[in-house]
């Protein structure tokens, strides 16, 4: 079942990926954690492209997180977990 709530650590998850993936790359020598991370990044982009369609047919998200997690998770999802805390911030002020 999708919510508001798994999405969000769904996209913090995706980033936690996308960053030991980077911290692999940048240390010569760990190509094997690079090749998994790597793996784990590109396929958890198609799986975060497919919740967020879901979610935005739902109407549990917006299109402007919907395109920062799809579009710009492919070469950063960090944008899209920030999209995700500033939009729960946005909430918090109007209720």
């Amino acid at each position: 079942m999708l919510t508001w709530k798994r999405l969000k650590w769904a996209s913090f998850t995706h980033s936690t990926i996308y960053l030991v993936l980077l911290t692999a790359w940048a240390i010569p020598g760990l190509h094997g954690v690079e090749f998994v991370f790597g793996l784990l990044h590109g396929l958890g982009w198609f799986v975060m492209c497919a919740l967020m369609l879901a979610a935005l047919k739902q109407r549990i998200v917006n299109i402007r997180l919907a395109t920062a997690v799809a579009v710009l998770g492919a070469v950063g999802p960090f944008i899209g977990s920030a999209e995700f805390v500033r939009q729960e911030r946005a909430r918090a002020r109007t209720h």
